[in-house]
Order: structure tokens, then sequence, then C-alpha cells
């Protein structure tokens, strides 16, 4: 059984599946022990409106992983996308010191930088510095050792609901779990999928779960944009259960085996078998008429993440394309309708060390998860996406980001 301090655990709690992955890292690499999941019940929007009924998920999850992998568990990072989610770019300043950067000019600021007004209720989750000038010099991700009077910083940082984070905690201490670590679910997924020379030549990911999508942009190897629609795959499968008055269980069911997000990949006279309301004889039905339901509404998520990156200025700085991730992402024909929209290419996003314990055809869906746990690895903690919120506060945070500026450089 693999001792407490060697597992590394991931929750995530989505609309649609609530989901706990197991590993260990060792000399040979990230190991992953076991998957657990179970519906989830009582969310809405990636909101937690039923604290009773996502413990039960959880509880459920972590049962299903502590059986199938012989451990026990304790405690997990989990990822977070609902409540007020807010991507802002700041702007630091501090005067040198014997003019010459150190990492105590670093710390001061980002320090600076990080201090902005939020709205009530609201709190940083995740400090990303971008760039550094030296006395209005670029002098990109790591500015220690260069000389000059003037350090500036510029700083994305993400805003959470202070009340989300509370109903997380309180969920997982419910369960019998303590929270170590809380992240946005994007970067987790962002962690897993993408490679780092798509990050500097310039990537968006769209995390497309059951009520929610998470956008983040890349640029130059460090996050530029990030933003939560409030529309995901339960919007399809809503449209599916209306247009075809069908049970919203069995428009699922007809959404990832025959659906496709783009008409002209559906061939002409194809048919499925339609289940019907009251126990009725189900009826033979032409597969373009799901195409029909389905395609307007991914041309709607997709153009609104699109909107996002566009008034964030980033369009066309994707160099490397488009990544989807994601439970929504494993609909047929989504690539294709991205790349048609942004017109540049896209593909899903499979993280991996999943052999054998998931379908493949459905790994996105456990992206988030798998990401969580790279960022408590080594690898993980030499990036500079740093949780603000647990380990040993802003102390860790800075720490952590001259340590990666140190190992990466």
């Amino acid at each position: 059984m693999p001792k407490d301090a060697d597992l590394l655990v991931s929750l995530d709690i989505g609309s649609y599946k609530t989901t706990v992955i197991a590993a260990r890292q060792s000399l040979e690499g990230l190991e992953i022990l076991g998957v657990g999941s179970a519906l989830s019940r009582g969310l809405r929007k990636g909101m937690i409106l039923n604290v009773d009924t996502t413990v039960r998920a959880i509880r459920k999850a972590v049962e299903e992983v502590q059986t199938g992998a012989n451990c026990d568990i304790h405690e997990v990072s989990s990822g977070i996308v609902g409540g007020y989610l807010d991507g802002i770019t700041s702007q630091g300043l501090v005067l040198v010191e014997d003019q010459e950067v150190r990492a105590e000019d670093l710390r001061r600021v980002i320090e600076v930088a990080r201090t902005r007004a939020l709205p009530a209720d609201c709190e940083i989750l995740h400090v990303m510095p971008q760039e550094f000038l030296v006395d209005s010099q670029d002098r990109g991700n790591n500015p220690i050792g260069s000389s000059g009077v003037r350090l500036e910083a510029a700083v994305h940082l993400v805003a959470v609901a202070s009340s989300a984070v509370h109903t997380i905690t309180k969920c997982c201490e419910r369960a019998g779990l303590a929270l170590h670590r809380l992240y946005f679910t994007a970067l987790a997924a962002a962690e897993a999928v993408l490679t780092p020379e798509e990050k500097e030549m310039g990537v968006a990911l769209l995390d497309i779960g059951g009520g929610t999508t998470g956008v983040i942009v890349f640029a130059h190897g460090v996050p530029h944009h990030t933003a939560v629609l409030r529309l995901g795959g339960h919007n399809i499968t809503n449209d599916l259960a209306a247009g075809l008055r069908t049970p919203l269980a069995e428009a699922e069911k007809l959404k990832h085996q025959h659906g496709c997000a783009l008409m002209d990949l559906i061939l002409p006279g194809e048919t499925i078998e339609l289940p019907r309301l009251g126990g009725r004889e189900p009826v033979q039905l032409l597969r373009r008429r799901l195409g029909e339901i389905i395609e307007p509404r991914a041309e709607e998520i997709l153009h609104l993440a699109k909107e996002q990156i566009e008034m964030a200025g980033l369009l066309d700085k994707l160099g490397s394309g488009l990544v989807l991730t994601g439970g929504g992402a494993i609909l047929a024909g989504l690539p294709e309708l991205a790349e048609r929209i942004f017109r540049v290419p896209a593909r899903r996003g499979r993280p991996q060390y999943l052999d054998g314990l998931v379908d493949e055809r459905n790994s996105s869906m456990y992206a988030t998860g798998v990401g969580l746990i790279l960022s408590g690895t080594q690898k993980g903690q030499q990036n500079n996406i740093v949780p603000t919120r647990y380990g040993r506060g802003w102390q860790r945070v800075w720490e952590r980001v001259v340590e990666w500026m140190r190992d990466f450089f």
C-alpha cells in the first residue's frame, strides 16, 4: 500500500461527473494508481448548490479509488471553476537596491503587482508573472542579475469568489479530506495536455465541461488571458432533449454515441434509433437531425471563446492553434468546427499516464485531474502557475516563482 506521503490525489468536481485520481511519483516517472468517479448532483454552471449530494459523490469516487488502488486517501488537490472567476493583468514597479536585481526585488515587485482592488467576497487564486522590465528594457521572464534601478512587472492574476472556495473546502472536510491546493481547472488541464513548445508559440486551450467552458491563452510560455464561459456540454444535451422530446439521460447517450458538431461530416441518409418517452417504441431518425440541433450550440460556445480571445488582443498570437479538452471535447466533429471558426489548427488534448485505466476516446475529460497531480510534482512546481491560498502562503509563491526561473533558465 502506498504511503500517504507518496500519494498525489486530485479531485475534479464537474457539473456532470466528480472524478478522483490517485498517483505517485517514482524514479521511473508518474504512475497513476487508480481512477474513481461518480455522477455529480446539485451543481449548476460549475457552482456547488447542494453540499450534501456533492459530498456523497466525492465519497463514492474516493472509495472507488481506495478499493482499486489499495490506498488510503486523506488529502486532495481540487479544481475550481464555478462562481465568480476572472483573469486580471496587473502592473508593479519597485526601485532596485544596489542597482542589481535580486530575488528580494522580484518578491517585492510581484507583491506590488498583486495588490489590486477586488470585488467584495473575492480573493486571488493564482499569481502568474508574465514579463519584467529593468529601466524600461525588456528582460523577459528572468530579470535576476540585471543591472538597473527600476524593476517593473506584468502579472496575470486569477481571482475567485471566496464563497466558492469556502464551499469546496467544506465539501472536502465533510468527506473526510484535507484540501491541499486549489487550481483553476483550465490551468490544471493545460498542465496535462499542452507542450512547452505550444505555450511558447502561442496556444489557446478550451476546457469544455458540463456547465462551463474554461479559456486560457498562453504566449511566450506564460498565461496571458483566462476566462470562464457559462456554457458547456449540458447546454447541448438540454437542446437535444427538448428538440427530440427524449429524456436527458437518453439525450446524453445520443450526443456521445451519434452526435456530431459539424453536419458536413455526417453521411447522407445515415439513421439512428431514437428512444421515446413513456415507454413507447423507439423510432428511426436521420442522424443529420442531431447535427441540426448540436451544431448551432457548438458554434455559439466556440464563437464566444473566440470573442474572449479577440477582445484580449491575442487572436493573432495562436501560432500553435487551439487545443480542446474536457468532457465536451469528446464530441465528434468539434475540432473540425473549431478550425473552421478560429482558422487555426485544432486538436483534442489527451493527458498521458492513463493507459489501460480509461477509454482513450474519453481521456480528455480527465485532463484536469491529471493536471492537478502534475502540478504537485517536481516538474509542476517549477512552473510559474502558482496557487496562493494554500501551502505556506505568499512566501511559498515567490520562492517557487524564483525557483522556476532558476531551474528553467
